[in-house]
């Protein structure tokens, strides 16, 4: 691997880059995927807190920017990421992007974990008194800790592969380092590294999220 081995700092830059873009992004998605997650549920018809609107509001929302390829959103969301960010391009500059391309996703693996609790469940605890917030906490997202830990673990790998795209547009990461060095230099070493390095990053989070998922399964 000479290509590589010559550029170690820069690799090992990439690689931190990339992790930044993935935590960064990651824990703003996952809190607002999480929320609209739960409030798509429970004012879905028949849902604790029923409410037309909202729910077709929030719905025609997500499903709109779930359907936007995510370089399209790259490039539309710039002016917006400038204003926020005071940059569109670097790790700075991918993480706005990076939030609007997971959030839609992510809220839908919510919905669909949330989906999986037994309605008889939710049905008693309204029999017993509890109010629509403790039948979030208390039975929604307790009984649902498996299908969370899955929905998360697909939409860290997913956003991994955002993260690669946004570096082939100039954010930094491990897809800078493959598109810069790997393609455009023709440096094949640095291409199957990097694949490499993916490949591993990848497999971590689908152990832990595998291993989270499995213990709180019943």
């Amino acid at each position: 691997m000479p290509n590589v081995m010559s550029k170690w700092p820069v690799f090992f830059r990439s690689i931190a880059e990339t992790l930044v873009m993935v935590g960064c992004s990651g824990a703003l998605a996952f809190v607002l995927g999480l929320f609209f997650g739960i409030v798509v549920t429970v004012t879905k018809k028949g849902g604790v807190m029923q409410h037309t609107t909202v729910y077709q509001a929030l719905d025609k929302v997500v499903n709109f920017f779930r359907s936007i390829p995510f370089i399209i959103l790259l490039a539309g969301l710039i002016p917006l990421t400038r204003w926020i960010m005071g940059s569109a391009i670097g790790v700075k500059g991918a993480i706005v992007p990076l939030v609007f391309g997971t959030t839609p996703f992510f809220t839908r693996q919510i919905e669909s974990a949330l989906a999986e609790v037994d309605r008889g469940v939710v049905e008693a605890a309204q029999s017993m008194g509890s109010g629509p917030i403790e039948i979030v906490f208390r039975v929604y997202l307790k009984e649902s800790l498996a299908g969370i830990a899955r929905g998360t673990t697909i939409t860290a790998i997913n956003l991994i592969g955002l993260s690669a795209m946004a570096g082939a547009v100039g954010a930094g990461g491990l897809g800078d380092f493959a598109i810069r060095y790997g393609h455009q230099r023709n440096q094949l070493d640095v291409t199957y590294v990097t694949v490499l390095t993916l490949v591993l990053i990848v497999n971590v989070i689908q152990f832990l999220g595998v291993t989270v998922a499995r213990r709180n399964s019943h």
